[in-house]
């Protein structure tokens, strides 16, 4: 049988569905790898708890990813297209985020949505997550869930609609510029924690009598770290879902200004190395060392499209520095009890990045008729995404602390919260041989 070749309009199709398909296959991978960051978050979170809250810490965490996936299909989504404008809806543009759309589910002819639909959730979820670790060991579960799904399904996605669409009103007004999301996620994570751990109090034993810091240790600070950097390496899949993938044209950021993977590696790793350098001269703990990597990356991230590499290693060294000192601050002359710095390590680091951007950035926009990147702009924004954050955690975590629903009662807190909320111990193994055997009945033939 005679073959014929293909004509021009075929390979034509051809070449487009397969840059379709390497499009979907890239956030995939970028999706997977962002689990990676709540594998981390687990086991740092738990290391970072006493023995009896270590499953506990777990569990809250398993939850609200749990919780913020679906709630971020019904209503997340939606936010994100609808509120680009800022508290008023574009009920038209948001048809397509209704749970009932077309677009939301299994379409042939839609290979996006839903890929970037995933890595949007994924954003949401480690928002969720940052604020976890501020309020382990005395958080009631079903208090921290209901504020997770808050941030994650509302309040961050607000803030991304404002930022990261490309209508969103912060970059077509100010110029704003956030490549790593250092404010839309970070940001206003950092803050979201601030505000609820100010009503939230500090743990049980944390604060003698005069005010004197007392340190709680975790039970295990070997799998604090390898949860660090299990975050860290599930980092740039999250740094990849903020690119946009162009089949047959150059990669571009979400707001639509040229990028490379080579740039986003130079300036990723050079931050990261930044942010251990600078912590560990402040510190010398690994668990600083860790978190001041990850500060460093946060604090690079507007930028990490851009930077010439030794100036996100500069910024890095600065997140690495500034993190524990913003920690020490909170807690030594404010008294909030931030278990693992997450308003350090996520909130300051972030307004660093957001600010740091426009000191050193004159680059311009191609979001049509935006402003050019500028101090003002970035600074206005870092504002408006600090404000974010703090409100409605404070607010919220007011009210629920005013009706007795934040916090567990002091005696379950001292018994702990895996036999509480659990109920399971950790390390069962643990148990004193002492215990009395259970006796066993002889039966005689």
């Amino acid at each position: 049988m005679e073959q014929t070749a293909p004509t021009l309009a075929e390979l034509q199709t051809l070449i487009e569905m397969t840059g379709t398909i390497n499009m979907e296959v890239f956030y995939w991978w970028c999706t997977g790898l962002m689990v990676i960051i709540h594998a981390g978050f687990l086991a740092y979170e738990m290391g970072a708890s006493r023995l009896k809250n270590a499953l506990a810490s777990g569990v809250k965490n398993i939850l609200a990813f749990a919780f913020i996936v679906p709630t971020f299909f019904f209503f997340g989504w939606w936010i994100y297209l609808a509120m680009y404008n800022g508290f008023t809806p574009d009920f038209e543009a948001a048809v397509a985020g209704l749970p009932w759309s077309t677009s939301m589910g299994p379409n042939l002819t839609d290979n996006a949505t839903g890929i970037f639909w995933g890595a949007f959730v994924l954003f949401a979820a480690t928002t969720a997550s940052i604020f976890s670790g501020a309020v382990i060991e005395r958080i009631r579960m079903s208090s921290f869930l209901i504020l997770a799904i808050v941030l994650g399904s509302g309040v961050w996605i607000l803030g991304a609609s404002w930022g990261w669409h490309p209508d969103g009103w912060l970059t077509k007004e100010w110029g704003f510029h956030d490549f790593g999301a250092a404010g839309c996620v970070h940001m206003i994570a950092g803050f979201f924690a601030l505000g609820v751990t100010i009503n939230l109090g500090a743990r049980i034993g944390r604060f003698a009598p005069d005010g004197t810091p007392i340190l709680i240790k975790g039970h295990s600070m070997p799998m604090t770290i390898i949860g660090l950097m299990l975050i860290i390496v599930g980092f740039f899949g999250f740094l990849g879902g903020c690119i946009i993938y162009a089949g047959g044209a150059q990669w571009t950021t979400i707001f639509g200004t040229p990028v490379t993977l080579s740039a986003v590696s130079f300036n990723t790793l050079m931050a990261f190395s930044g942010g251990i350098i600078g912590a560990y001269f402040i510190t010398r703990q690994p668990f600083w060392m860790m978190s001041g990597g990850l500060a460093g990356i946060v604090s690079a991230a507007p930028g990490l499209d851009i930077y010439y590499p030794p100036l996100a290693f500069l910024l890095g060294i600065t997140g690495g520095v500034v993190a524990p000192l913003a920690d020490k601050i909170i807690t030594d002359k404010f008294k909030i009890d931030d278990a693992v710095g997450a308003f350090a390590v996520h909130g300051v680091s972030g307004m660093i990045g957001l600010i740091a951007l426009g000191i050193f950035s004159g680059f311009p926009n191609v979001v049509a008729g935006a402003p050019d990147i500028s101090f003002s702009g970035q600074l206005m924004s870092a504002g408006v995404m600090a404000l974010l954050g703090f409100v409605p955690g404070f607010g919220l975590s007011y009210v629920m602390a005013k009706v007795g629903f934040l916090r567990v009662p002091p005696k379950a807190e001292i018994a702990g919260l895996d036999l509480v909320e659990v109920p399971l111990e950790a390390y069962p193994e643990s148990v004193p041989a002492t215990e009395t055997p259970i006796r066993t009945s002889t039966v005689t033939a």
